[in-house]
């Protein structure tokens, strides 16, 4: 594990919300966690498998404890051993992330019975939100639109009839899933009994769940959703929206906020409804509520994540709020830290995944080791990561590397900084998306606003164009004079055996 070089820590001018948090996660978020509590002079401590022995993660924390297990994601997954451990540690507090067990209605339980505060929602609404069904079935009893649907009762002949009678096209998804998994577009009726049946084996493979359910499919939708924060006592309010219609794979690529070109009687309606669902389930702590966005102006509740997005940076632009302090107040009891009227907007804000795969080869996520890297900085401009030269990317965890955030006095501004800090940034030994995102965001269509889901399936023709092999040049050139390690990478001669490989005399 590194040494972790750290400053003698400075007085907190009053007592800390916490004596000390966990965050059980691993890269570029608890980075971007531990320096939130770091502000509040509360100590952290990170987790790791052996895997990531020498990762970022580890330097941005006070303290890290090694959770085994057979596999890596395994052991980020393993609810005993990190309660253990943040009990040992004398921690009182966890904090999720996102992915892994952020979602986790059992672990948010047991982290409470451990008498530990659970930095997020509680179990219960955990639980109500992240079954697909019940949370559809809870908006529309409080009146928040969703689309027609039907669900499956375990007979998937009598759920494709009854399915057929919505029209088409169709979405089947699977009641406990996300991340796309467990999806599949319908658009006739000879195709629902075997997509039915697939979409369910993948929900049971991936959730453990079977169950699934069709809704009416809205053609070309743009996705957009709400911040919320709740004080679990009733009240909620909203921290504005933002636009996540750029996907691959049902995957968001690029977000940012505001949604542009959304017109304010919609927007206020989406937002009131969010609100409005947050404050009659009683949340508590930060969440978000996405909905789909039909040409015709008519938007339905999609889904609601427990938990701190990936995209929270672009509404922290935005807002200038903190949304992992936020957290961490309610989450003490504190009660909302501001009012609806106190949050304003200003500017634009938009987020780039970096992403270890290939476009040119449908977005397969792609391995290698990271030989070089040149951060990208400058005013309104936000490199949120986790790595290191020398570090392996495998395919043991989610492809994203980074995250990269600008903000702009507009959309125009915030877009021409995102472009200028892809420039910037450099990354050598995987190949990443990022040239990929450079040229979305160059495409007219994009430029003017014209967002939906099928953006990438759409223009994919249009974004295809050759990597610039002049930004390559420039690059490998300012790895080469700038960095000894990646000079020693390209100048070393190997061992003659090692070139030769195994052999006989």
């Amino acid at each position: 594990m590194p040494e972790r070089a750290r400053d003698e820590p400075v007085l907190a001018p009053h007592a800390p919300l916490f004596r000390k948090v966990l965050i059980a996660n691993r890269g570029e978020i608890v980075v971007r966690i531990a320096r939130t509590l770091r502000e509040l002079f509360i100590p952290s401590v990170a987790i790791y498998h052996a895997v990531d022995a020498q990762s970022p993660h580890l330097v941005a924390c006070d303290e890290a404890v090694e959770i085994e297990g057979e596999a890596p994601v395994a052991a980020y997954l393993d609810i005993e051993r990190i309660v253990s451990a943040a009990r040992a540690i004398g921690a009182d507090a966890i904090h999720p992330g996102y992915g892994f067990l952020s979602e986790n209605a059992s672990f948010a339980r047991r982290v409470a019975a451990a008498g530990l505060a659970f930095i997020g929602p509680d179990a219960d609404t955990i639980a109500l939100m992240g079954d697909k069904i019940s949370a559809r079935e809870f908006a529309a009893k409080h009146g928040v639109p969703v689309a027609p649907s039907v669900r499956s009762n375990g007979d998937l002949a009598d759920f494709a009839r009854r399915a057929a009678t919505i029209g088409f096209p169709l979405l089947i998804k699977a009641a406990a899933g996300g991340g796309g998994k467990g999806m599949k577009i319908v658009r006739a009726e000879r195709e629902l009994a075997e997509a039915a049946r697939i979409a369910s084996s993948e929900a049971e493979r991936y959730f453990g769940d079977g169950r699934i359910y069709a809704e009416l499919y809205v053609d070309r939708p743009r996705h957009i959703e709400a911040q919320i924060l709740g004080d679990g006592a009733g009240e909620a309010i909203h921290l504005f929206e933002r636009e996540c219609s750029i996907q691959r794979r049902f995957q968001k690529i690029i977000e940012e906020a505001p949604a542009p070109n959304l017109p304010p009687e919609i927007r206020a309606r989406m937002l009131d409804a969010a609100v409005r669902l947050a404050r009659a389930s009683r949340y508590k702590n930060a969440g978000t509520i996405e909905f789909i966005l039909g040409a015709d102006g008519r938007f339905f509740f999609l889904e609601m994540n427990t938990r701190l997005q990936v995209e929270h940076p672009v509404t922290e632009m935005i807002t200038g709020i903190d949304i992992v302090r936020a957290q961490i107040e309610i989450a003490a009891g504190q009660g909302l830290p501001f009012a609806q009227p106190d949050v304003v907007a200003r500017g634009a804000a938009i987020e780039c995944r970096i992403c270890a795969e290939n476009p040119d080869r449908d977005f397969l996520p792609e391995t290698g080791v990271l030989h070089y890297l040149r951060k990208p900085e400058g005013e309104g401009v936000r490199f949120e990561n986790a790595l290191r030269v020398g570090q392996a990317i495998t395919s043991e965890f989610d492809p994203m590397l980074a995250k990269l955030v600008t903000h702009g006095a507009d959309r125009d501004k915030a877009i021409d900084r995102m472009q200028a800090a892809l420039d910037d940034l450099a990354i050598l030994g995987v190949t990443t998306n990022a040239d990929y995102l450079g040229r979305v965001l160059a495409d007219a269509s994009f430029r003017a606003a014209v967002l939906h889901t099928d953006f990438v399936v759409e223009r994919t023709d249009a974004l295809r164009a050759p990597p610039d092999p002049r930004r390559l040049r420039l690059a490998l050139i300012a790895a080469a004079l700038g960095d000894a390690n990646f000079r020693d990478v390209i100048t070393s001669v190997p061992d003659p055996h090692a070139t030769m490989g195994p052999w006989r005399n």
